[in-house]
C-alpha cells in the first residue's frame, strides 16, 4: 500500500500529457471479501492497461455442520477458524468510454487475466475437542491456476487526482468463481487538465 501511494505522488508532476498513471485500490464485496489493488496507465482517456493483486476470503464451504471453534477462537474474533482463500496477481487492459462530456464519469471496461492461488481446508477429523478449542483438525489444500478477468469499473476523477471507483467484477477459474462489486478510490494523474470549467 506504501508503494501504492509513493507511485500516485510522484503522478501529480506530470504535465498534461496523453499519459495518465494512478493507483487503485477497492474494497471487494461478493461471495468473497477482500481487497484489490491495482497500478494503471491510461494512453489518451481511451485505452487502459493495469497490473496488480487481489486477495479474497470467505468462510469454509467444507466446514462440517458441527464445527465449532471453540472459545478460544472467539477471543480472536474468528481469525483462527478456517477460510478459502483466493489470491491473484493480475494484468488486463481495457477501453474508456466517457459517461459525461467533461469526462469526470467513465467506465473503464477491462479484460484480463490473473495467476491464481486458491487455499482451502480438507481432511477434516474430529478431535473430541471441548468448548474452549475446536472439534475438528484439519490442514490446507492450495493449488494454482489462470483465471479470467472481466472488469467494467466506474471510474469518478472528480478532480484530475482524485476520485472513487465503483467496480463489478467477475473472476472465472477453472474451480472457482469469484464475483462481487468494489468500492474505492483512485489516486495519481487521472485526467487531462480542462481549460475552462474547474477540475
Amino acid at each position: 500500500m506504501a508503494f501504492l501511494i509513493v507511485f500516485s505522488k510522484a503522478s501529480y508532476a506530470q504535465a498534461d500529457t496523453p499519459h495518465a498513471f494512478y493507483s487503485s485500490a477497492e474494497f471487494d464485496l461478493g461471495n468473497y471479501i477482500g481487497l484489490d489493488l491495482n497500478l494503471n496507465y491510461v494512453y489518451h482517456e481511451q485505452l487502459s492497461f493495469k497490473m496488480g493483486y487481489s486477495g479474497h476470503v470467505r468462510k469454509a464451504r467444507s466446514k462440517p455442520a458441527d464445527y465449532s471453534s471453540g472459545l478460544v477462537d472467539g477471543l480472536f474474533f474468528g481469525l483462527l477458524s478456517p477460510y478459502d482463500t483466493f489470491e491473484n496477481f493480475q494484468a488486463g487492459m481495457g477501453k474508456i468510454f466517457k459517461l459525461n462530456e467533461s469526462g469526470t464519469i467513465r467506465l473503464n471496461f477491462s479484460l484480463g487475466l490473473g495467476y491464481t492461488t486458491i487455499e482451502e481446508p480438507g481432511n477434516w477429523e474430529t478431535s473430541g475437542g471441548g468448548i474452549f478449542v475446536e472439534n475438528y483438525t484439519w490442514s490446507y489444500h492450495k493449488y494454482n491456476t489462470i483465471s479470467f478477468i472481466v472488469n467494467p469499473k466506474i471510474e469518478i476523477p472528480f478532480s484530475r487526482f482524485f476520485g472513487f471507483t465503483i467496480s463489478p467484477v467477475v473472476q472465472i477459474s477453472k474451480d472457482r468463481i469469484y464475483y462481487g462489486i468494489g468500492f474505492g478510490e483512485m489516486m495519481g494523474l487521472l485526467r487531462k487538465r480542462k481549460t475552462s470549467a474547474s477540475q
